[in-house]
């Protein structure tokens, strides 16, 4: 789950890391009381959505006067604010940060993750602030540095030490660094984050560090123990789709194939994705429908898939353990008669009830064609499509 710059800047304030003074405003006369009580003279009016790159498309303004303040949030609140992370329709901002302008002397990169590969989390840290970091590891890789935390025995000092020379920070910053690093492992830890960046951080004219922008991303399986955090969601911000999927607990991400798909187990539907695309189709999407599905689950998942105008065909594939193939061929006949299904659907079933599972699909009267493999199931959907 991802929330706003506000929303993570307020998060950062409550464990001790240096952030600038700001307010969220959701209208124009909003925007100009923050400025107010902000008392200037000069405000950053930035616009609130959950995508990088806000700058370069308008979205992040500097100002010295209360009427540049209403004159940029007039123009920014309704806007379609489009990024290279947004695709080209963009996102609608609804939202404002107002906040304190910086003298800004340096700017650096600072992000913690969970890197899977050892089971930590990991600083990354950049002297080449306020740019993509993926654009600064292709062109000069270099100039970034990771540090690992040992699990075992916690955040040490030494590891902000070692971020604060990595930075080329010195005398009195170096310091700084330290307690701020040491806040941010607080931060992710505490909160069960997966994405915590802060691209500028920067250092002022006066030697100050401080974070003048901030992005968390938030393990969704450890919202049920963050009822605050799972109360920052905007669902604005979200795919209509993948809202109503998390609401029965299905893993959807829409994509923009022609070819929707409904699998159990997230290997097995990467997979499925993979061999659509091997035989001449895209995917329209990756649906795990997970390992205990029920018939309303999968006739909730079903239509989900069928929502997407792009989707010209649908094939099922069923690995049946703890999901059982009868289930899932029961909610699959449910779900095409309630939505009179009038496009091509290829199920392939193995596993558990599996013969009861076809026999189900047999006796539906609707024409399901059945795949006797991954391989037979992809070939004849991407037929049936392209035949469409």
């Amino acid at each position: 789950m991802n929330i706003h710059e506000y929303q993570a800047k307020e998060i950062l304030r409550s464990f001790g890391a240096p952030v600038p003074r700001g307010k969220p405003a959701f209208s124009v006369e909003e925007a100009v009381h923050a400025a107010k009580e902000l008392g200037g003279p000069v405000w950053v009016v930035k616009a609130q959505i959950h995508a990088g790159g806000r700058g370069k498309g308008g979205g992040v303004k500097v100002v010295k006067s209360l009427e540049d303040v209403e004159k940029e949030a007039r123009r920014m609140l309704g806007m379609t604010l489009v990024t290279h992370q947004t695709g080209p329709a963009g996102r609608v901002v609804k939202r404002l940060y107002i906040e304190d302008g910086s003298a800004i002397e340096r700017e650096l990169y600072l992000s913690a993750l969970v890197d899977r590969s050892t089971s930590r989390v990991a600083f990354i840290a950049s002297t080449e602030g306020g740019m993509d970091i993926e654009e600064v590891a292709r062109k000069t890789p270099d100039k970034i540095a990771t540090f690992q935390v040992e699990p075992a025995a916690g955040y040490s000092a030494y590891v902000g030490n070692q971020i604060a020379t990595a930075l080329k920070l010195k005398g009195e910053q170096i310091k700084q660094c330290g307690a701020l690093v040491k806040s941010l492992y607080e931060a992710f830890v505490a909160k069960d984050m997966s994405l915590l960046e802060i691209n500028p951080l920067v250092v002022t004219k006066t030697g100050q560090v401080i974070c003048l922008d901030a992005k968390m991303n938030f393990d969704d399986n450890a919202l049920y123990r963050h009822k605050d955090i799972a109360e920052l969601r905007d669902y604005g911000e979200e795919d209509p789709t993948e809202v109503e999927a998390s609401r029965y607990d299905l893993n959807y991400i829409k994509l923009d194939g022609t070819i929707g798909c409904m699998v159990n187990g997230a290997g097995l539907a990467m997979a499925t994705m993979d061999i659509i695309k091997l035989f001449g189709e895209e995917p329209a999407n990756f649906l795990d429908v997970g390992g205990g599905a029920s018939k309303e689950k999968v006739t909730a998942a079903f239509k989900i898939i069928l929502s997407d105008p792009n989707v010209k065909g649908i094939l099922v594939n069923i690995f049946g353990g703890i999901m059982k193939c009868d289930i899932i061929a029961e909610g699959i006949v449910a779900a095409a008669k309630e939505v009179h299904l009038d496009k091509p659907l290829v199920v392939r079933l193995e596993g558990t009830n599996v013969e009861k599972g076809k026999e189900i699909l047999a006796r539906s009267g609707l024409p399901i064609v059945s795949g006797s493999d991954l391989a037979d199931g992809a070939q004849k959907i991407v037929k049936a499509v392209k035949a469409a």
